[in-house]
């Protein structure tokens, strides 16, 4: 598997995949009627990458600075296409962007959002070294388990 900068054209290959993961409303606070144009306005900024296996993409993530003097740490997003899930390209991505971050200088990797419920993403960045600083209750509407937490997860990259 290769993992490497994207590109443009990489939106083609993304695109079905984060539509199915922001139309299940499972895991993204994305809205699920979002037209590919969005989709790529939204994800295709910072620092993007992919995964690729055999010329297919199978993954995606970024890492932006949050804002002004907070800019010190990042934030990161990732997405496996959901027919690849179980085979390690999640924590591919993580690693990746872990490289990438520290490469940048940045102080601390934060995910401001992750969905409670969404167990194998919290275990993955658990056994990476994440930690729960804190969790706000009912604040993302699942689909099939109403209003979950949404967790704040920390981890010093110094």
């Amino acid at each position: 598997m290769l993992l490497r900068t994207a590109t443009a054209e990489d939106w083609v290959g993304i695109w079905p995949f984060f539509h199915q993961i922001a139309a299940a409303g499972e895991t993204y606070a994305f809205h699920p009627d979002m037209l590919s144009e969005q989709g790529e306005q939204l994800w295709m900024r910072g620092s993007v990458f992919v995964a690729e296996d055999g010329g297919v993409i199978v993954g995606t993530g970024r890492v932006v600075p949050n804002y002004g003097p907070a800019s010190i740490v990042a934030n990161a997003s990732y997405m496996v296409d959901p027919s690849r899930a179980g085979q390690g390209i999640g924590r591919r991505l993580v690693d990746y962007s872990l490289e990438l971050a520290r490469g940048e200088g940045f102080q601390a990797m934060v995910f401001n959002a992750v969905v409670e419920t969404n167990v194998n993403a919290v275990h993955l960045y658990e056994s990476m070294g994440f930690r729960i600083i804190g969790t706000i209750p009912a604040a993302f509407p699942h689909p099939s388990q109403g209003l979950v937490g949404l967790h704040v997860m920390h981890l010093p990259l110094l």
